[in-house]
This record gives C-alpha cells, structure tokens and sequence, in this order.
C-alpha cells in the first residue's frame, strides 16, 4: 500500500542517440508521467495511478517488468523489455532498514527493448535498444545531489553513480551508491562499503574503495530540461536532466585497468550546494 510522501520509476529507453525516458509516479499533490528526451521535456498530470503487483497503470499508460503501453496527448506506442537484470542486492545497502528522506532502488542495469513510440507524429524505434530501469520513493529528494547513468558503451557495460548530501538521524553525511556491471561482473562502490569520495563535480568523479579506483569525467551536450521533483511529499521542485551527455569512465582494481570507455548517451543531474539558501 501507498504511504504519504511521493514514489516515482525511472523507465529509460534508449538506441544510439535517441533516447525517452518516462517516469509515472504519484506524489500528496497528484498523480502524473513525466517524459524526458534529448529534445526536451512534458508533464502529464493524471487522475490516478495505481500499483497492481508488478504491473503500473498511471491514467491510460501500463509499466511492468515486461515492458510499457503509453497513450498520452501526442505520445502513444508500446516497446517489449526483455529479461531485466538487477543487482546482487538492495543498492541502499543496510540504509533500506532505516527512514530515510529518499529511497533509490535500482530495478534494472541494462536489457533488451523491442518496439517504438510516435511523438507528435516522429516515430521513435527501439528495437535493439537498451533500458534502464530505477524507482525512487519518501519525502523529498537530497537538496544537493548529482546522479548519472549510461548503459550505452562500446561493450557490455552499464554504470549508475548517486552522490548526494544525506539528512540521517538529526545530522547530515555525503553519501554515495555506485553500481558497475561489466561484462556480467558486479563492481559496488558504496559509503556502507566504506568507499572514499575523492571528487564530486558536476563534470568529475573519483571514488575509491579497496583496491577499486573509479574515475568519470562527463560532459553535458546541455544545460539539461525541467522536470518537476519532490519537496515535502509535493512534487513543487524543479530539477534539469541532460540527456546525450559524453561520459567518459575508468575502473582500476588493484591498479590493473579492467575497463576505459566513453559513451555520448549518459543522462545527467547535477544540484550543487551553491542552489539552496
């Protein structure tokens, strides 16, 4: 059952530089879809959404593991996911048995699209493109934060990083998740791992911990588009997400290279301490 606050997925779909990612959600201030692309971004405020199971239906759109059904004013289209593929465990760690502000939940690294969508008359194809699959559910989202994702590299690779600025029992910590699946292997670099955050910019990341050194250097192609975020359960903040950003990462482990890769198809959010009074 649905507890106040707000709950939200992150259904991201991609082929080569075409990506719309939608996200169905409610918050105490409504219901809604947002949808997102490298041209720019729509919300649809909805009567209702409600959860069956596995199965999300928010105003005449359907979202479930198995894939999406939309009808929106201008958006319609259906597109197939093959098998998702989650992580080993909760990429909260053992902060999912505590309250907290936001919960992130990682549904899915990469899997396979089959189908399209028509946006105001453009077709869109997805076939042999590839998802991503996210929720994020509580109160409000950290006031500081920066997140990337991008499953789009020249070999199977799909990297996700949240570092954000965490209130927790009366004080507040820098926290940070990262999930790195690389040809099948799981890399997780995380605070209750007791990783190192030797830098978080909005353009650089480095992260150590243990004998794993990760660096991402990112690129926005934009200043990014308005999507509305949570404050206090109402969906009253705006963030900007860019869409196509060139990504660029390293992993070292034991100070032997296992992976260096780019990719111009990262999505990006960045909210710097500097934009709250």
């Amino acid at each position: 059952m649905w507890k106040r606050g707000f709950e939200g997925w992150y259904f991201k779909h991609q082929k080569d530089g075409d990506m719309i990612a939608l996200i169905p959600g409610r918050a105490e201030s409504g219901a809604f879809v947002q949808m997102i692309s490298d041209g720019g971004s729509r919300q649809f405020d909805l009567p209702e959404l409600s959860v069956w199971g596995d199965t999300i239906r928010a105003g005449n759109c359907f979202f479930s593991p198995r894939g999406c059904s939309i009808e929106l004013p201008g958006v319609r289209g259906e597109i197939a996911y093959g098998p998702l593929t989650p992580l080993r465990s909760d990429i909260m760690g053992p902060f999912r048995f505590f309250p907290m502000e936001c919960r992130h939940g990682v549904l899915s690294m990469a899997h396979t699209l089959t189908g399209s969508l028509n946006v105001d008359g453009v077709p869109h194809d997805f076939d042999g493109g590839t998802g991503y699959l996210e929720k994020d559910s509580g109160t409000s989202f950290p006031r500081s934060y920066l997140w990337l994702q991008c499953s789009d590299f020249p070999e199977p690779c799909s990297i996700m990083v949240s570092i954000a600025e965490i209130p927790f029992c009366g004080m507040h910590f820098t926290g940070c998740i990262c999930a790195l699946v690389h040809r099948g292997r799981e890399y997780r670099l995380a605070t209750y791992n007791g990783v190192c955050i030797r830098a978080a910019g909005e353009q650089h990341i480095c992260l150590s911990q243990g004998g794993l050194l990760l660096e991402v250097d990112l690129s926005p192609s934009q200043s990014g588009h308005p999507l509305r975020s949570p404050v206090g359960g109402q969906m009253s903040g705006v963030i900007r997400e860019s869409s196509n950003a060139w990504i660029h990462v390293r992993l070292w482990d034991r100070r032997q290279p296992v992976l260096d890769l780019s990719s111009p198809h990262a999505v990006h959010e960045y909210v710097p301490p500097a934009a709250h009074t």
